[in-house]
């Protein structure tokens, strides 16, 4: 397994392996064949980025057992999404700031994100490993009250999409078996979510497929598989933990 990180360091845009404190850096494509160089540095002295810089950043409705059972809501024949804009992503370390146009209350939801690494179109579930870069943590953060302040048009990306309201990372950890991860949400220091990878209606590599028959995905794509029981609002000066072992935990303040 390894653990890849973009991130600034001395004016520079780097990226490489994070073993312990220190990031290995490498050259070339993230995703096709980097080479490490002779260059490590330590992780205090850098500036987190998000671990890619995605093309489309989308994001699951409805896609658990225990939430859709909780919400009263039908078991979905095929995968509900949307996509966030790509200028809401956000690192770990960073704020999430609340808009200026909205003054609602505001939610964190914990999920874990799939990050492609191979171009991906119409690609059968048996084939979809081969395409998967790798998994990251997600908070997929959403302004909730205007989902549905006009009748008439249920404002997914609105709510979804405005700038920080993207936030995930630190690292895309490799070679690891998403099923047996478990999804952990803390708020200021408090557990409100912790729910298993498991419990999903479809799976990461079902959803990679499925979605692929309709969007084309490339190397840094993310899916955020969707969020399970326990979201909840921030409050502004709050602090959000969203951790998946064997990933990590993406760290971020509400303002």
């Amino acid at each position: 397994m390894a653990l890849w990180m973009r991130f600034e360091h001395a004016g520079q845009m780097k990226f490489g392996i994070l073993s312990g404190d220190f990031i290995t850096v490498h050259q070339g494509n993230m995703f096709s064949r980097p080479t490490p160089t002779n260059e490590q540095v330590d992780i205090a002295a850098v500036k987190l980025l998000t671990p890619t810089q995605p093309s489309k950043f989308i994001c699951l409705w409805n896609n658990f057992n225990m939430l859709a059972s909780k919400l009263s809501l039908s078991i979905p024949k095929e995968p509900l999404y949307f996509i966030k804009a790509s200028t809401s992503c956000l690192p770990g370390d960073a704020s999430i700031r609340r808009p200026r146009s909205y003054d609602g209350k505001v939610i964190f939801e914990g999920e874990l994100g799939v990050v492609i690494g191979k171009e991906c179109r119409r690609v059968p579930e048996v084939d979809v490993r081969e395409h998967i870069f790798g998994y990251t943590c997600v908070n997929d953060v959403t302004a909730v009250e205007l989902l549905h302040k006009d009748g008439t048009f249920t404002q997914w990306t609105r709510a979804k999409s405005f700038d920080t309201f993207g936030v995930f990372g630190p690292v895309i950890a490799t070679d690891l078996e998403p099923e047996g991860l478990v999804v952990q949400s803390h708020l200021n220091g408090t557990k409100r979510q912790d729910y298993p990878v498991s419990d999903m209606i479809f799976s990461p590599y079902r959803l990679v497929s499925m979605i692929s028959q309709d969007v084309s995905l490339v190397p840094g794509d993310v899916i955020a598989c969707g969020t399970n029981v326990g979201v909840g609002s921030m409050k502004p000066g709050s602090t959000i933990e969203i951790s998946i072992e064997g990933i990590g935990i993406l760290s971020n303040t509400y303002e």
